[in-house]
Order: C-alpha cells, then structure tokens, then sequence
C-alpha cells in the first residue's frame, strides 16, 4: 500500500501490505462500562448515493450500496448484534441507488426482527432522507439539514451557444424523443412533457415511501412538505419529518431501548487497517456531485 498525502507537509510514503481478505472487521468504539456481550452497531452511509463505485485517488473506491448490504448483513449474522444505528450524512443521489438501500435496510428488519434507529448527521436530504424512512426511529441533531423530498432532471442546452460561433449539431435517432434532453439540442414541448411524467412518477413514489413511514402525518401538511425545502433538525421535529432531536449517544440510548438490552457496545465496521478511533469514525462530510437523475438536494 502507498498513500501519497497533499498538503503543507512534507510528503510521507507508507509501505506495507494489503490484506487479501478484505471482508468487514468490527471495532468496539464506545461500551457502557460494563462486561456485556451485546452489541449495538452502526452503519455509515456518507456522500452521494448511487449504485456504482465512487471515485477514488488512489483506488477503485467503495460501491454504496453494496456497502451497505455488506454491513446489514454483518449485522444479522452476528448473534451479539441487537440493533442498528443507521448514521446517514447524505445529500442526496441517483434514484435506484436510494431505493435499493431503502429496500435493503427493509428486507433486514424483516429477516432478522434487529431495530433501525437512522441517525442524521451533516446533511439527511432528498435521497438521504429516503433511507432514512426505512428506519424505525428517525433521529437528527438541531442543527442538521433534512428534507428536499423532491426529484429532479438537471439538463443543459448548449444549441444556441454553439449556434452563434456557427456550429450546428445534428442527430440521426431512431424516433422524436431518443434525444430528450440532449445539450446538443432544444427540448421540444412534447419532450418536456415526457420527461416532467418520468419524474412525477418518481416524486409519487418518494412521497408514498414518506407517508409509510410518517403515518400520523396529516395529508395537507405532508403536501406542504414535500416541495423540495429543506428544514433544520429542530424545524423537522416539528413539521413530524423525524422522531427525536439527539446526538450519537442518544441514538444508542434509543437503540439499546428499542432492543431490549439495558447494557451495550458500539461498534463500527470497517475493512482491514483502517484506523477507527472514535464513534465518529467514518462520519464525513459528505461531497456533492452530479448525477441525470437524483434524488438530491
């Protein structure tokens, strides 16, 4: 393994070897002080969702979903595991990646009965907020950004630039609408209309995720909600968007409760030789970026 690191620092090379089984390892991070063998685990989902690799400088990077599915099934596997801490700091990200892991963390509440309490963190927006309907608990900090119920279709059109330094792009397409949305070209009526109904069908389906997992919320407040806006932690508390304002240590509380067992560990897993110092470990701030078709803030 070689990592170059950028910065005001000297450059540091570290040399060493790579596991070859790179299956999940476990770390305890927090335990309440007393010898138990039950187990609360938590299960990191950061950065934009989307079901393929991220980019990565220095490898091929992590696939989310699979990831995911990796750890929840972990967590079923291990008899000491009683609960699922499901900490989410995302913006957002494709359609099908959000609803694969909504769907994931779903089929694992029903083969294994485990609790889910979703933790925002940083940001629990758009498709972020999608998992976190899968939960059975939804709990964020005041301060975090939650919501952008919503989908969007981001186009650009580069025909009347390119028209005016004289360049005319042209397609040759098997029907009228093959080039819906192309840069190249003007979006005709027609295929506005056909892309507008792709995503109200997807808009229909985030909303019916919303109101199964917020059944008490009344119809005309969760029309006002689900715009697109996004509200603080303290607002989603009151609007009905989540359950509980906490932090981490009140997400094991909850968890510990919800399980039935009084004491408790936290872990976190992770692959081989990565340093896990804290229960924060592997929280970070999740990075925007650009996708045809999100769920995204």
């Amino acid at each position: 393994l070689c990592v170059l690191c950028f910065g005001c620092k000297p450059l540091t090379f570290v040399v060493g070897t790579t596991p070859a089984d790179q299956r999940l390892a476990s770390t305890v991070v927090q335990s309440d002080g007393t010898h138990t063998a039950n187990r609360i685990a938590i299960i990191d989902v950061t950065g934009m969702i989307m079901n393929t690799r991220k980019p990565s400088l220095l490898g091929q990077g992590e696939q989310p979903v699979s990831l995911l599915q990796e750890n929840l099934e972990a967590a079923r596997l291990d008899p000491r595991v009683k609960a699922i801490i499901l900490r989410i700091n995302s913006p957002g990200g494709t359609v099908t990646g959000s609803d694969a892991m909504y769907r994931l963390v779903q089929r694992f509440k029903e083969h294994c009965g485990k609790p889910v309490v979703a933790l925002i963190m940083d940001v629990g927006a758009s498709g972020g907020y999608y998992l976190a309907c899968s939960a059975d608990d939804i709990m964020a900090y005041p301060t975090s950004i939650v919501g952008s119920i919503g989908v969007i279709v981001q186009t650009i059109s580069l025909q009347p630039g390119l028209s005016r330094i004289g360049i005319t792009a042209e397609a040759i397409t098997s029907g009228p609408n093959k080039d819906a949305g192309s840069p190249f070209s003007t979006m005709t009526p027609e295929q506005r209309e056909l892309l507008q109904g792709l995503v109200n069908d997807f808009y229909d389906g985030f909303v019916a995720v919303v109101r199964e997992a917020r059944p008490d919320l009344p119809t005309e407040r969760l029309t006002g909600i689900t715009d697109g806006r996004v509200f603080s932690g303290s607002q989603a508390i009151g609007v009905g968007l989540i359950d509980q304002i906490g932090d981490l240590d009140d997400a094991f509380t909850l968890a510990k409760q919800r399980a039935a067992v009084t004491h408790a560990d936290l872990v976190i897993y992770h692959r081989p030789l990565d340093y896990v110092g804290s229960a924060y470990a592997g929280s970070q701030v999740p990075v925007p970026s650009s996708v045809q078709v999100n769920l995204a803030q």
